[in-house]
């Protein structure tokens, strides 16, 4: 059968270092870091005292009530407020779009763990246990595509998928599949996650995960760099309205890009650590491409996993090498981590749409933070290091990788 084809033409962002779309794009352009002390709770006795944190947020001061802010974790609001930024910027009429058609795949890694850690907390252990009715619909991580459905009425697919940091990768991937075989004409995809807790600070410490660059936050993530100490964790929501080409076309949509391909693939290695050599991030690369139908030759810019751990940047680019090959030199090679932090189940959306600022506006947003070179890490490779470099792309890829060993890679084109 002949596959519909996949635009977005909808995006929207809350992060560390942008509230919305174009506050990001200026804050990537400018090489910015969001890291600073954490200010949510006491870390004062953890390794790690720092994150990548979305300040001062209050999802009221973006038009919702206090009702809406009540029924949702704070990752799911944040995918509430994402989102309608998306649907704003899609210019969709929403009285006129038959809202059978449109699918909402938004979701997390580790879901609302900020009300699932509370609730327990709460309780007194000599007392009967007593539980907010919220605490189920607020903790499970599909609750947030199912909030985004009921504000707009759309009946579509509706569900949310979990693989780690692979997350919103695969929600894209999937979201995609549904409009190239015609079970639904729109899809709201992304991922969002809050996990900058005592639980979540706290659990990544103790696998030794974390950089503890405490006395310079702003410099602690660096991929690639020979000093990285472990990824910063960061919190956020990413959201992209995909279309049916055809249909967006009709309505005068502006189009951001096309999905034209994904792979996925497993490392089948470790239930953490990357295959050293990797073997599952190579395939899922090769897989998209093939998907997209280019050559590697014509890969202008790779937006990678990149999180600053040792093991895993030196895993990432020993893939894009064994891919890439002669043409590996080619595409710029960066890592918006380094500015955002790792937004585990939320990191693919937003690297997607970093990916579409390079393709719409011709230039490449660096890795800060570099300073040495590793002698492990292959620096043949076109790496974008400390300022944004300005280039046409036709063609970017995004590279995540989840514990689990799961692994994706998106293919996005210029229209």
């Amino acid at each position: 059968m002949q596959l519909r084809r996949v635009v977005v033409t909808g995006i929207g962002t809350i992060n560390p270092i942008g509230n919305n779309v174009p506050a990001f794009f200026k804050s990537l352009d400018e090489g910015k870091s969001g890291a600073s002390p954490i200010t949510c709770f006491d870390c004062s006795l953890f390794k790690t005292q720092f994150a990548c944190q979305v300040l001062d947020f209050d999802m009221t001061a973006y038009g919702f009530s206090k009702k809406d802010a009540n029924k949702n974790d704070r990752y799911s609001q944040m995918a509430l407020v994402a989102a309608r930024e998306a649907v704003l910027d899609s210019g969709m009429d929403l009285e006129s779009v038959n809202k059978d058609r449109i699918g909402v795949l938004v979701t997390s890694g580790v879901g609302g763990l900020e009300t699932f850690v509370g609730e327990i907390e709460k309780n007194d252990p000599a007392q009967p246990p007593r539980y907010s009715p919220y605490l189920i619909p607020k903790l499970i991580t599909d609750i947030a595509a199912g909030h985004i459905s009921i504000q707009y009425g759309f009946r579509g697919p509706n569900f949310g998928l979990t693989a780690a940091c692979s997350s919103s990768a695969m929600s894209i991937a999937v979201g995609a599949q549904f409009i190239q075989l015609g079970k639904a004409d729109a899809m709201l995809v992304g991922g969002s996650e809050t996990a900058v807790l005592p639980v979540g600070v706290g659990g990544f410490n103790a696998m030794h995960a974390l950089s503890t660059r405490n006395d310079d936050p702003a410099a602690a993530s660096r991929p690639f760099d020979r000093d990285r100490d472990g990824f910063v964790l960061g919190e956020g929501a990413g959201v992209l309205m995909l279309e049916d080409y055809e249909k967006a076309v009709a309505r005068g949509a502006r189009i951001y890009a096309e999905v034209a391909g994904y792979g996925l693939s497993a490392d089948a290695y470790h239930f953490t650590a990357p295959d050293p050599e990797g073997r599952g991030a190579a395939q899922a690369m090769r897989l998209a491409m093939e998907d997209a139908r280019i050559s590697p030759a014509e890969v202008d810019y790779i937006n990678t996993h990149g999180t600053s751990t040792h093991h895993g940047d030196i895993a990432e680019t020993k893939a894009i090498r064994e891919v890439f090959g002669k043409y590996a030199s080619v595409p710029s090679v960066t890592s918006t981590k380094s500015m955002t932090g790792h937004l585990l189940g939320a990191a693919a959306a937003i690297e997607a749409i970093a990916c579409i600022h390079s393709l719409c506006d011709g230039l490449i947003p660096p890795t800060i933070n570099f300073c040495e070179e590793d002698p492990d890490i292959d620096y043949n490779l076109h790496f974008v290091f400390n300022k944004a470099e300005s280039r046409r792309v036709n063609v970017a890829i995004s590279n995540s990788f989840g514990f689990g060993g799961h692994n994706a890679c998106l293919v996005f084109k210029r229209v």
